[in-house]
């Protein structure tokens, strides 16, 4: 590796530093790693010196994106299945299938505003 030369142990990480916290400040950091959904107090420290944030995304609202998708498209299928067997269209699967991507669009708004937030 470029950079990184191993100690005589093997090591690549060689520097050792050491700081001291009260019990509030250690309190914080552990309530902080919490919310970034960080387990390892190394990790977390490393990160936060080199980069000076965390990002904890919800993908929640992504989610229920993909299963209106999901909906929409398997609905889309089934119309065309319909139309290619001699069937007709109708007037109610057109409505329906503009409600369903007015949701999506309206979902993936929300998702942009939220990330634009970051």
């Amino acid at each position: 590796m470029a950079g990184y030369e191993k100690s005589k142990s093997g090591r690549t990480k060689t520097i050792n530093l050491h700081i001291m916290v009260d019990e509030k400040e250690k309190e914080l950091i552990e309530r902080k790693m919490k919310l970034a959904g960080i387990g390892n107090m190394r990790a977390y420290m490393i990160k936060m010196a080199v980069d000076g944030y965390t990002v904890q995304l919800d993908l929640a609202p992504v989610k229920e994106m993909v299963v209106l998708l999901r909906n929409a498209t398997s609905n889309l299928n089934q119309i065309a299945k319909r139309i290619n067997s001699g069937g007709n269209l109708y007037q109610a699967d057109i409505r329906g299938l503009s409600e369903q991507y007015d949701c999506l669009w309206e979902k993936a708004d929300g998702i942009i505003r939220q990330l634009a937030r970051l």
